[in-house]
């Protein structure tokens, strides 16, 4: 089952960066997952498998993503 993942999520993965922090915010989406350390703001890309299984919990989560409907301009 794929993960629900949002932008704007902050994660605690596994195991700690450098500088200690379990803490990260997701910034990008796609094949690849970007996350930026919440301590040292450092930004990391990691593979979405790779992101799934070192994942532990969600400690906040992102605005869903808009759903399009009525107004909604097609591109």
């Amino acid at each position: 089952m794929v993960m629900e993942i949002r932008l704007g999520d902050v994660v605690a993965l596994r195991k700690p960066h450098p500088c200690g922090s379990y803490e990260w915010r997701v910034v990008r989406l796609g094949a690849d997952i970007g996350i930026r350390c919440l301590k040292c703001d450092h930004r990391v890309l990691l593979p979405r498998s790779e992101f799934e299984r070192r994942v532990k919990k969600f400690i906040s989560r992102g605005e869903p993503a808009p759903t399009p409907g009525w107004g909604a301009t097609a591109p």
